[in-house]
């Protein structure tokens, strides 16, 4: 609304020019977000509180868990409707790059929201079946990167860290390459989403980095400075990172230890898909494995597992995904979080450190 409704009066009013700039609107979006998830929050809870959608605990979960059966959860919805607050005023909806990822999250917000409702309906942790999940996050991937290709928003190029121009063109086979990227993200985002505050913490780190990347990518000279791809429209993305690092930052004003609320799979998949779909726009995928280290430790730590108790029929871990690992090692819950969060800002930074060394 700020872009598409103020910014045209920019003729007859200078100041309403500020809205074209990315930066301004950046800013907007997360005072916005940030300001709507921490105001409404404490309603939102009590509402959830009062409706009695509480968390289901799995049965071979950690006992310290068992304490948190029937905290609120469907966090994700109020996110959800902090981003679309925060967006419907300061996002440039004509931008490919941006309007695809708000429908990736919404697509993956359904999906979440579906499991949820069918957990909290059954009163245990199965809600839709792995199989069922995975098909439709893949259809929903493929058909929104066919799209943005064909109106070439991207294009089928790989490109990797610490290499000048591009790797090879994948040609249509890409469009496998980028939804599993972003179904394996979303599926890392959820597995990560086990303790309080514990996803939450990554997502934004890695919501920043990726946004600074956006915003470069964006950029013609910048791009062309720093050597990597430039595709017009795709610092648009910046603005969406902003508002999820805001409503991330609102979220975890309940989310932290110990908390009033729960992120869900509604909350999970959705931020997971879209920081997936980021990656692949600013041409990250291979870097976005340092970036969302932590979702890939995670997700890697549940493969380690199954895959070693079926071979040979001994786990490696004390249980999976490794969070909880370290929780039956004695650490506390807390020190867990924060260790994560840390290695998961320096991966960040890291990460970000190598666009200038190629």
């Amino acid at each position: 609304m700020l872009y598409h409704i103020l910014y045209p009066l920019n003729a007859e009013i200078s100041f309403f020019n500020i809205f074209r700039y990315i930066t301004v609107r950046s800013f907007f979006a997360f005072a916005l977000a940030l300001l709507f998830s921490i105001l409404l929050g404490k309603k939102f809870i009590n509402f959830m509180q009062k409706h009695q959608f509480g968390q289901i605990v799995r049965d071979d979960g950690p006992q310290s868990h068992y304490k948190k059966r029937g905290t609120p959860t469907l966090g994700g919805i109020l996110i959800f409707s902090a981003l679309t607050f925060s967006l419907v005023l300061c996002g440039n909806w004509q931008a490919w790059p941006f309007s695809a990822s708000c429908l990736i999250m919404f697509c993956f917000f359904v999906l979440g929201i579906t499991d949820d409702l069918l957990k909290l309906r059954r009163k245990n942790s199965d809600g839709l079946s792995a199989k069922t999940k995975l098909f439709w996050q893949f259809l929903i991937a493929m058909a929104t990167m066919f799209v943005l290709i064909r109106v070439g928003a991207t294009d089928t190029m790989l490109y990797v860290p610490f290499h000048k121009g591009p790797l090879v063109d994948l040609g249509w086979p890409y469009l496998l390459f980028a939804s599993i990227v972003i179904v394996g993200s979303s599926n890392a985002v959820n597995l990560t989403d086990g303790l309080d505050g514990l996803a939450i913490g990554p997502i934004i780190s890695s919501a920043a980095s990726l946004g600074i990347i956006a915003y470069l990518t964006g950029h013609f000279e910048l791009a062309k400075y720093l050597y990597i791809p430039h595709f017009t429209n795709v610092g648009e993305l910046v603005v969406l990172a902003a508002a999820v690092i805001g409503a991330g930052l609102g979220f975890l004003w309940y989310n932290s230890f110990p908390a009033e609320i729960f992120m869900g799979d509604v909350g999970s998949l959705s931020l997971g898909g879209f920081l997936g779909l980021m990656a692949v726009l600013t041409k990250s995928e291979i870097l976005f494995i340092m970036i969302g280290g932590i979702f890939v430790i995670e997700a890697l730590s549940v493969i380690i597992q199954v895959g070693s108790y079926k071979m040979r029929g001994k786990r490696i871990f004390k249980m999976a995904p490794i969070h909880h690992h370290f929780e039956l090692k004695g650490w506390p819950e807390p020190k867990v979080i924060v260790r994560f969060w840390i290695i998961s800002i320096l991966l960040a930074i890291f990460a970000i450190g190598t666009l200038k060394i190629r």
